[in-house]
């Protein structure tokens, strides 16, 4: 899970442009919103259709367990991880 987590970081340094940033500055457990990395909502929107364009992801709308998806790197990376497991059939 650790490639996908590293993955998931550049993506979002990538696709909000966060240039002072480096994967190693990001803490995977630390929230992603307020006063974790402080992305706003415009960021959520950013990064969901990044998302959704890398790893086929369906991001309909948003609900608390989309938002607990969205809490941090390693939810994200679970969310991931369970998605393609779910249309490999290998979960």
């Amino acid at each position: 899970m650790q490639a996908i987590v590293d993955e998931i970081k550049k993506l979002i340094i990538s696709t909000l442009e966060l240039e002072d940033i480096h994967p190693d500055d990001i803490d995977p457990e630390a929230p992603l919103f307020g006063d974790g990395l402080g992305l706003d909502s415009i960021d959520a929107l950013e990064l969901g259709v990044e998302l959704q364009k890398r790893y086929g992801l369906k991001i309909e709308e948003v609900t608390q367990e989309m938002r607990r998806h969205f809490y941090s790197v390693d939810s994200l990376a679970r969310f991931v991880t369970a998605y393609r497991a779910s249309r490999t059939g290998a979960g």
